[in-house]
C-alpha cells in the first residue's frame, strides 16, 4: 500500500462524460434569480405582510442576512469544485458515507418537489388567466382531466424538451423568461412609487410599523426564507458555467441582491400606494391571503390584477426551467457516482446534455404535479433544503481543513470558521422551528429518507464501491465476528502492527481484516490491477502464519483503486469495521482519512524493538511474572473527548502482571495551580472542579495505578513548543516502554503535522499509541452534559482495571 497522500482534489473522472461550458454570468443569474423569486413573491408575499405588516421589510432584510452565511460556503465551494452536482458533490468530498447520498437523494427530491409546485402554479395561474378572459370556460377536460393540471403536465414536458435540447437553449430561454418576470415586477414597483409620490399622505400607511409585534416577525420570516435559498441552482450549473472560479460567486452575490431588494420594493410599494377605507393598508392586503399583491396593485396601476397574473405565470415558468436544470444535474451527479442507476450519468450524443437524468426528473415532475396534494409534501423541501445547507456548511470547513492552499478560490469565506459554523446553527435552528410549526414536513421527510437508507444498502453501496475500489481476491475464515478490526497492510513491514491486532482480538474476541490495495494511477482502467493478483497473494503468505497460529479469525481483502485512502474508507464501511489500527505516518499525512473515516482509530508509531512484539507469548509472560519483571505503560490523559477511548485501548493492552500504568493526566484547575494545592480541602472546592476527572483520579487510585497530575497554567498552553516539553519530561521521568495519549492535547493535536507533535512523537524511544474517538462531537458534549447532571460516571473499563490490577 502507497503511504503517499493525494491532497489534489480531481472530481472529474478521466473516463467519465462531462458536460460543455457554455453558459455565462448573464444566465446564471437569471437562473438564480427565477429560482429565488419564482411565484412567491406574488404569492408569499401578501401572506407574510398580513403576519408582519410593515415590518415585513424587516424580515426579508434579516432573512437575506441569516442565508448570506450559508450563501458564502456555496459561493467558495462552487467557485473550487465547479462540478455538476454542487452541495451533493461537496457533501461527497467533504463528510463521511452515507451522508453524499443522502445529501443528494433529499436534494433531488426537494428540487422535483420545487418544480411540480412551480408547474401546478403555473397550471392555476394560466387556467385562471384564461377564464378570466373568456378564452376558456371549462374547468376539465371530458370532465376528467382538471385542466389547471394538464397545462402544469404540458410545461414540465415543454421544459424537459429544452433540458435536453441543449444548455446554452435552456440558458437562453431561462433568461428571456426571467426578462418579462423582471419587466412585470419592475412595472408593478414603478407605478406604486408614482402612485406614492403623487400622494403625500403614504408614510400614513407606514406608521404601524410593527401592529403584530416581534411573533408576527418571526412568522414572516419562517414563511418567507426558503424564498432566499434558490442561489443552490446556481451552483448545480458549475459543469456547465464559463469561468467558475469567477462567475459562481458574482452570479450568488449579484442574483441574492437583486432579489432581496425586488421582495423589498415590492412589498413597500403594496402597502404604500394603496389606500382602502375598511382597513390598514398592511392588513387589507394580508386578509386577501395569496392574492394580496394582486389586489393591491389593482388599487395603483391600470391592469394590475391581471399584470399580477401574468407575472405570476411567468415567474413560475422561470422558476420550473431552473427547477428542471437543477433536479437533472443532482441526478446526473448521482449517477456518475453510482449513487443512482449509472444510466442517468450519460450525455447526448449531439446535445451534451445529461438527457437521462433530465427525462427521469421531470417524468417524477409531472406525475407529482398531476397525483399528489403538493401544498402539505412542499412544507418537506423547506426542511430538505435546510438540512442540505446544514452539511454544506460542515462540508466547506472540512474540505478547507483538508485541501488548505492547494484548491483554487475564487471567493474564500471570511472568519472561517465561525460564519460556516453560524450557518450551521442556523439552518438547524430555522429546520426545528418547522417541526414546531410544521411536523408533517418532518414526516414527509423522515419517510423519504428511510426509502433512501433501503436504496443505499440494497442497490447503490455495493455498487459504487464496485466501480471505484473492487475486491479482486479475499481469503481467511468463513466466521465472522461482531468486533472487526482492520489493518491497512504495510509492505516494508507487514506484521509491525498485526502485534497490537493481535493482542486486542483477544481482548475483544475480535477479528482481523487486512486490506491491501493496488493503486492504479487515474488514466489507466482498474482491471490493470489483476495483473498484480497472485504477487499480493504470496505476501500475505508470513501473516497467514502467523494468524493462524495466534488462532485469530481473519480476512485478507485485495482492492484495485485510483486512490488507496478511498479504499480504506470503503472496507470500513463495507465490511462494518469497528477499529482500524494504522501506522502513524500514514494517517497523519492523510488529512482525507482523519476528516472521513467513520470508526474509531489508533494510529501507531511502532518501532522495531517494540516491547509488545516480544511479549506476544504465554510462555514469555510466565517467566516475566516469575522474575517480577513488569514494562511501563503510560497514559497521557487529557480528560477530552477521547478519554472513555483511551481507557477501553488502555484495558485492551493491561495485561495483568506485565505493565505498571502511569496515568500522567493534565490539571487546569487555576486555583489549585495559584496556591499549588494537590488535593481539595472542602466539598466546594470538588465541586469547581469537573466531577468526571475527579471520578475517574478516584478509579486510577483504586485501580493502584500510579496518577500524576501536571498543573497547566494557560501561559504555558499558548506556547506549543513550552507545552510539549512540559508533556515530554513528564513522561520520559517513568522509562516509558509503551505511551497511549489522547489525539488531542490541550489545543494542538498529535495527528497534524506540527512541530508540537513532532516533539512529543519522536522525541521518545518507545511505541506510541494515538487514541481517535470519531463520534460526532455533539455526542461528546451531550455525554459530558449528562455526566455532569448526574454526577456519575460509567465505571465499565476502570473497574476492569482494577481488578486487573487488585489481582497482581
Amino acid at each position: 500500500m502507497s503511504t503517499k497522500d493525494n491532497h489534489s482534489f480531481t472530481p472529474i473522472h478521466p473516463h467519465q462524460h462531462n458536460l460543455v461550458r457554455s453558459l455565462n454570468l448573464l444566465d446564471i443569474v437569471m437562473v438564480g434569480i427565477a429560482a429565488m423569486i419564482g411565484g412567491a413573491i406574488f404569492v408569499l408575499t401578501g401572506p407574510a405582510i398580513g403576519l408582519a405588516g410593515s415590518a415585513v421589510i424587516i424580515a426579508f432584510i434579516i432573512n437575506a442576512i441569516i442565508t448570506l452565511f450559508t450563501a458564502m460556503g456555496y459561493a467558495e465551494l462552487g467557485s473550487a469544485l465547479p462540478e455538476a452536482g454542487g452541495g451533493y458533490l461537496w457533501v461527497r468530498e467533504g463528510l463521511p458515507r452515507p451522508n453524499a447520498f443522502f445529501s443528494g437523494w433529499m436534494s433531488w427530491l426537494a428540487h422535483i418537489i420545487a418544480g411540480s409546485l412551480y408547474a401546478v402554479g403555473f397550471g392555476s395561474f394560466f387556467a385562471s388567466f384564461l377564464q378570466s378572459t373568456g378564452i376558456l370556460s371549462i374547468d376539465s377536460l371530458f370532465g376528467i382531466i382538471p385542466i389547471d393540471k394538464l397545462f402544469a403536465v404540458i410545461a414540465v414536458a415543454i421544459f424537459a424538451f429544452v433540458n435536453i435540447r441543449g444548455t446554452s437553449e435552456t440558458g437562453k430561454i431561462g433568461t428571456v423568461v426571467t426578462m418579462f418576470q423582471l419587466v412585470a415586477i419592475v412595472s408593478i414597483i414603478v407605478a406604486g412609487l408614482w402612485t406614492m409620490a403623487n400622494n403625500p399622505s403614504w408614510p400614513a400607511n407606514f406608521s404601524d410599523f410593527m401592529p403584530m409585534g416581534l411573533g408576527g416577525l418571526a412568522a414572516a420570516m419562517g414563511l418567507t426564507f426558503i424564498a432566499f435559498e434558490g442561489y443552490e441552482v446556481i451552483v448545480q450549473s458549475g459543469e456547465e458555467v464559463k469561468n467558475p472560479k469567477r462567475n459562481i460567486p458574482r452570479a450568488i452575490f449579484i442574483s441574492l441582491a437583486l432579489v432581496v431588494l425586488m421582495y423589498c420594493l415590492v412589498a413597500f410599494v403594496s402597502i404604500g400606494a394603496i389606500f382602502p377605507d375598511a382597513a390598514p393598508a398592511w392588513q387589507f392586503i394580508g386578509l386577501n391571503g395569496e392574492l394580496g399583491i394582486s389586489k393591491a396593485a389593482e388599487l395603483f396601476m391600470p391592469y394590475g390584477f391581471f399584470v399580477v397574473l401574468i407575472g405570476g405565470i411567468v415567474s413560475t415558468l422561470a422558476a420550473l426551467n431552473a427547477t428542471t436544470f437543477s433536479s437533472a444535474r443532482v441526478a446526473f451527479a448521482m449517477g456518475r457516482h453510482y449513487n443512482l442507476p449509472h444510466k442517468l450519468s450519460e450525455i447526448h450524443p449531439k446535445f451534451k446534455t445529461p438527457f437521462m437524468a433530465v427525462l427521469l426528473s421531470t417524468l417524477i415532475m409531472a406525475i407529482m404535479a398531476y397525483a399528489l396534494p403538493l401544498e402539505a409534501i412542499a412544507q418537506a423541501s423547506a426542511v430538505i433544503f435546510l438540512l442540505l445547507f446544514t452539511q454544506v456548511n460542515a462540508s466547506v470547513i472540512k474540505i478547507r481543513r483538508m485541501y488548505g492552499n492547494t484548491l483554487d478560490y475564487g471567493f474564500r469565506t471570511p472568519f472561517f470558521p465561525i460564519i460556516p459554523v453560524t450557518g450551521i446553527v442556523l439552518m438547524m435552528g430555522l429546520a426545528l422551528y418547522l417541526l414546531v410549526i410544521a411536523p408533517f414536513s418532518w414526516l414527509i421527510t423522515v419517510l423519504w429518507a428511510l426509502v433512501g437508507f433501503a436504496v443505499y444498502r440494497i442497490l447503490t453501496f455495493t455498487k459504487e464501491i464496485a466501480n471505484y475500489c473492487p475486491i479482486v481476491t479475499t481469503e481467511g475464515n468463513l466466521s465472522r465476528k461482531d468486533f472487526r478490526i482492520l489493518i491497512p497492510y504495510t509492505a516494508d513491514d507487514p506484521d509491525r502492527l498485526i502485534k497490537y491486532a493481535i493482542r486486542i482480538a483477544r481482548e475483544k474476541d475480535a477479528e482481523i481484516n487486512i486490506v491491501r490495495t493496488i493503486t492504479i494511477p487515474h488514466q489507466t482502467p482498474l482491471s490493470a490491477g489483476v495483473a498484480f493478483i497472485d504477487s499480493a497473494r504470496n505476501a500475505f503468505e508470513p501473516l497467514r502464519d502467523l494468524l493462524n497460529k495466534e488462532n485469530v479469525v481473519y480476512h485478507f481483502l485485495l482492492r484495485v483503486s485510483h486512490d488507496t485512502t478511498e479504499a480504506i474508507l470503503s472496507t470500513i464501511a463495507e465490511q462494518k469495521i469497528n477499529l482500524l489500527i494504522g501506522d502513524y505516518e500514514y494517517i497523519r499525512a492523510s488529512n482525507k482519512l482523519q476528516n472521513l473515516i467513520t470508526c474509531d482509530y489508533l494510529a501507531i508509531r511502532a518501532r522495531r524493538d517494540d516491547a509488545l512484539l516480544a511479549v506476544e507469548r504465554e510462555e514469555f509472560y510466565k517467566i516475566q511474572q516469575s522474575l517480577g519483571i513488569r514494562k511501563n505503560m503510560v497514559i497521557l490523559y487529557d480528560d477530552g473527548d477521547n478519554s472513555d477511548e483511551i481507557l477501553r485501548v488502555t484495558d485492551y493492552f493491561a495485561n495483568s502482571g506485565n505493565f505498571n500504568l502511569i496515568v500522567v493526566a493534565l490539571n487546569r484547575n487555576t486555583k489549585m495551580i495559584n496556591e499549588k494545592k494537590t488535593e481539595f480541602n472542602n466539598t466546594a472546592e470538588r465541586k469547581e472542579y469537573k466531577s468526571d476527572y475527579l471520578a475517574r483520579k478516584e478509579y486510577f487510585k483504586q485501580a493502584g495505578v500510579d496518577f500524576n497530575e501536571i498543573y497547566v497554567s494557560g501561559e504555558i498552553e499558548k506556547d506549543a513548543m513550552q507545552f510539549g516539553k512540559l508533556l515530554l519530561e513528564s513522561v520520559l521521568v517513568y522509562n516509558p516502554d509503551l505511551i497511549i495519549t489522547e489525539s488531542s492535547l490541550g489545543k494542538y493535536s498529535l495527528l497534524s503535522k506540527s512541530k508540537f507533535a513532532n516533539l512529543l512523537i519522536y522525541q521518545v524511544r518507545c511505541p506510541v499509541i494515538i487514541v481517535k474517538d470519531v463520534a460526532f462531537p455533539l455526542i461528546h458534549f451531550s455525554m459530558r452534559i449528562v455526566k455532569q447532571i448526574t454526577g456519575r460516571l460509567n465505571p465499565l473499563y476502570l473497574t476492569k482495571l482494577t481488578r486487573r490490577h487488585n489481582a497482581k
